[in-house]
């Protein structure tokens, strides 16, 4: 009989130096040879457990249906949190319970978890450090093969869930945003999505965005619709709103950091 065929991604904090990311992808050819094995991302900040939630937020939907999706950013490995299944719709997430799920449980209808307590399908010896190795790995291929859900564990109604900051509007019609994520080009990515916008009418291109000391008015569609190294704001690939600087970083050269608030207003 031919081996299942499945698609597997992966998040970590791993890097690239060390082989921690290959060795999982060993453990899972070992298991199925056939799983099409895809990294989203190994350079995830250490122990960044928003950054990951967010990067699987913006990369997810893009798989196609029956993709198993595990993120490995683990602080607590070796410690009593569990390790979760999360069932979608369309796909499966593998992942300790740590919040890094939160964005999945807030945009999917009625996700179905379970806790992952069945040892048969984890390495024979499991160290306290290197989960991704011994349980994931594993778990995921046997998931690509087609075992069934209700064989990883008991199904549980909660998870533990990480803040996401909402915008918040002031009773004169300002919107107050923050800054949630800053990516590799130095780009601010915002709470602040294209329903929102349209929800409060705000009219993109007459709408001021004030940070500090500096104001950018109206929304772009182009990065190059200001010159180079201006500041423009722009709906980036993840469908929310991000100020970018044109050829430059837009951290560095407005000092911008998560967590850092803007006002948006007509």
């Amino acid at each position: 009989m031919p081996k299942k065929q499945s698609i597997i991604t992966l998040i970590t904090d791993f890097g690239v130096q060390d082989g921690y990311a290959g060795v999982m992808k060993g453990v899972i050819a070992n298991i199925n040879p056939s799983a099409n094995v895809i990294d989203i991302s190994h350079n995830i900040e250490p122990q960044n457990v928003f950054q990951a939630a967010y990067v699987l937020n913006s990369s997810y939907p893009y798989f196609p249906k029956g993709t198993i999706h595990v993120v490995v950013v683990d602080p607590g490995v070796g410690s009593d949190r569990k390790i979760l299944c999360l069932k979608t719709r369309d796909y499966l997430f593998l992942a300790p319970d740590n919040g890094v799920l939160s964005f999945i449980a807030a945009n999917e209808e009625s996700p179905s978890i379970r806790e992952v307590t069945n040892s048969e399908l984890f390495l024979p010896e499991v160290s306290n450090t290197f989960h991704g190795r011994d349980i994931f790995a594993p778990v995921a291929a046997h998931l690509s093969k087609g075992i069934g859900r209700k064989d990883l564990g008991e199904r549980i109604d909660k998870m533990n869930e990480i803040d996401l900051p909402k915008p918040i509007r002031s009773p004169g019609g300002e919107l107050t945003a923050e800054i949630i994520y800053v990516d590799g080009f130095g780009n601010l990515i915002t709470n602040v999505n294209k329903d929102v916008v349209d929800r409060m009418k705000i009219k993109t291109e007459r709408v001021a965005i004030t940070m500090g000391r500096k104001r950018i008015n109206g929304i772009c569609k182009s990065y190059t619709d200001v010159g180079a190294n201006e500041a423009l704001a722009i709906f980036g690939s993840s469908g929310y709103l991000e100020i970018s600087i044109n050829r430059g970083s837009a951290r560095d050269v407005l000092n911008l950091e998560k967590g850092d608030k803007l006002i948006l207003g007509n």
